[in-house]
């Protein structure tokens, strides 16, 4: 029998109010390029473009990573300039990408322009989907400001030429305030001198454990203390020491487990290449849905055991030094993860991610999974009518997690580890969990 674990459960007061941001489709500004056909996607309704001049039209026949392919499935390539009158304001501006044929990175380079200035340089659609093609991708511009009348984007080439699927500009305003729909129930805000252990588990591993990552985890106050009002991960580098890389791992399991809510979590992170900051939630009964291995097995880390993918995961927010102020959210499912080229996920630039403080956060329901950057929303993912555990195992309470790994298969896909730019840290100001209040 699953081991009985303490948790917050917020299931029955949903969910008519749940939906702490809304969006006007008056207000809001959506295309659908490389078709006459309106779309929908993430609830948005994407109007029928056609073909930009100087661009020609194609589609796919499929698409994988996401529940709604249809946006992503046509496409206008080519040199893109779009200009369409909006209201002055500031708007969150989303690009949707899926590459149809280019099988290298490198191949497909180009750059984002909105409003005149280079929101993004050398987007890599086959790159930025992990090496696969017919992926979808969402690439996420918080606050644009407009102003004028007239907004305008420009897709310009690197190397070969640039596409696009689909745009959407959500105007900041349309945002509905979430401070009456939430209630506290667990916080830490690091005012101790000393990590609270009624809150925080601190892991101990070895180098290699997960994702051949080069660090171990340890409690040295070198690698994890509270100063200044904030929790500090600090990774460190040992020239010609085994461990060659330090760092710190923190979790909640058995102190708040929660099942929905709202989880929000201010940080600010590391600045260097190697790097792969994590703020995360892993099921608290990790055996759920596990098909071949025991209750009790040690399951991170081995090949042997299914717990993961089957139990879920969520990844609020994943950054790698190498793609500095990208920000990354993921759901892991059996039915969709990076084996089988059906990751569910979002990316969003914030290119003060690593000099200022952020709060990412994420709102979780019975229905539907939200993630965010400050007050935008960046990633969904919906539960569907009659979905197994294949895709929703987020029916369980899970746990959260804040590590600071170096290296690993994420952490070196740009390149060797800047050992040089070491000490990293990544700083967390608080945490904060709340049930929903209708």
């Amino acid at each position: 029998m699953a081991k009985m674990i303490r948790f917050f459960s917020f299931l029955g007061v949903f969910f008519c109010l749940f939906a702490s941001i809304a969006f006007s489709g008056e207000t809001e500004f959506a295309l659908n390029l490389g078709s006459q056909d309106s779309v929908s996607w993430r609830g948005h309704v994407f109007r029928g473009m056609g073909c930009p001049s100087d661009t020609r039209c194609s589609a796919m026949s499929s698409v994988r990573g996401s529940d709604e392919p249809d946006i992503f499935e046509t496409y206008s390539e080519g040199t893109i300039t779009l200009s369409h009158a909006v209201p002055d304001g500031t708007y969150d501006v989303t690009l949707l990408f899926a590459e149809p044929r280019v099988s290298k990175v490198g191949a497909r380079v180009f750059d984002a322009v909105i409003q005149g200035k280079t929101a993004l340089g050398g987007i890599d659609i086959f790159k930025y989907r992990d090496g696969q093609t017919h992926s979808a991708l969402s690439v996420t511009f918080p606050e644009q400001v407009v102003a004028g009348g007239q907004f305008h984007l420009a897709l310009t080439p690197v190397v070969g030429q640039p596409l696009l699927s689909g745009l959407l500009l959500t105007p900041t305003f349309d945002r509905v305030a979430r401070a009456n729909h939430w209630q506290l129930v667990w916080q830490d805000l690091f005012d101790e001198p000393q990590l609270n252990p009624n809150n925080w588990n601190v892991d101990i591993w070895p180098p290699g454990k997960v994702n051949n990552e080069d660090q171990a985890y340890t409690k040295s106050p070198d690698n994890l203390r509270i100063e200044n009002g904030s929790l500090i991960l600090e990774a460190h580098h040992h020239p010609g020491k085994v461990p060659a890389y330090t760092s710190a791992r923190v979790h909640t399991q058995g102190n708040h487990d929660f099942l929905y809510g709202r989880v929000e979590v201010s940080a600010r992170l590391p600045d260097a290449q190697g790097t792969w900051p994590a703020i995360w939630l892993l099921p608290s009964d990790p055996f759920a849905y596990a098909s071949n291995c025991e209750e009790g097995t040690d399951w991170q880390g081995s090949r042997n055991c299914d717990a993961w993918p089957n139990s879920g995961e969520i990844d609020l927010m994943e950054h790698v030094g190498f793609e500095s102020g990208h920000i990354h959210g993921t759901v892991h499912t059996r039915a969709n993860y990076w084996v089988n080229g059906q990751q569910r996920k979002g990316r969003l630039i914030q290119t003060t991610a690593t000099r200022n403080f952020h709060t990412y956060a994420m709102e979780w329901s019975p229905q539907r999974i939200d993630l965010f950057v400050d007050n935008t929303r960046y990633f969904t993912y919906r539960r569907k009518e009659n979905d197994s555990w294949q895709r929703w195992p987020f029916d369980q309470p899970f746990h959260l997690i804040l590590n600071l790994a170096v290296g690993g298969n994420w952490g070196r896909a740009g390149g060797p580890i800047a050992e040089h730019e070491f000490p990293q840290r990544m700083l967390v100001d608080s945490v904060s969990v709340y049930q929903f209040a209708p």
